[in-house]
């Protein structure tokens, strides 16, 4: 699988691991997060990695990587939902293998409990699994790196574009 930067432009996961390593040391947050767009029976993933607010050290950029998936696998909102928390999860994990010093935060894209909003009734257990997993997490609207970031590169994957791993 492929991870590409802002541009588009493609980019060995090696390279983010330093990128991201040095960022840390700067004292910099590593925000990951992760949304999903269903079209066409393909449910499309994006995963971004936001390397942001330093002024000295490594400047502010994004990674994403790109996923498709049977819609069939998704039959309910909560099955795709919490998919893409589990993604964002597991990647912050990664990460933490490599640059277990840096402050991670993962971005899920659910409203805030209370809402009617159609994620609003899992909010507390996403999140709680997030916090359970390790890792401070924002929600819709501070959640940047999912709800803005991941979202335009998973809506970029329906209109064909780097459509890696078709019906995975």
């Amino acid at each position: 699988m492929s991870w590409y930067n802002g541009s588009g432009n493609p980019v060995e996961f090696e390279e983010i691991i330093k990128l991201v390593k040095m960022h840390g040391e700067n004292g910099g947050t590593i925000y990951i997060g992760t949304d999903s767009h269903m079209k066409r029976g393909r449910c499309a993933f994006g995963t971004a990695i936001c390397l942001l607010g330093l002024t000295d050290g490594v400047k502010n950029q994004y990674f994403v990587i790109r996923k498709n998936a049977q819609a069939k696998s998704y039959s309910t909102l909560l099955q795709r939902i919490t998919d893409e928390v589990q993604r964002s999860v597991d990647l912050g994990l990664r990460l933490l293998e490599d640059c277990p010093k840096v402050n991670i935060e993962l971005h899920l894209d659910i409203s805030p409990e209370g809402l009617d909003e159609k994620t609003s009734k899992f909010s507390k257990m996403l999140v709680g699994y997030a916090k359970g997993s390790g890792f401070d997490c924002k929600i819709k609207p501070e959640a940047f790196a999912a709800s803005s970031v991941a979202d335009k590169h998973s809506k970029v994957i329906i209109k064909g574009k780097n459509n890696e791993n078709k019906g995975n």
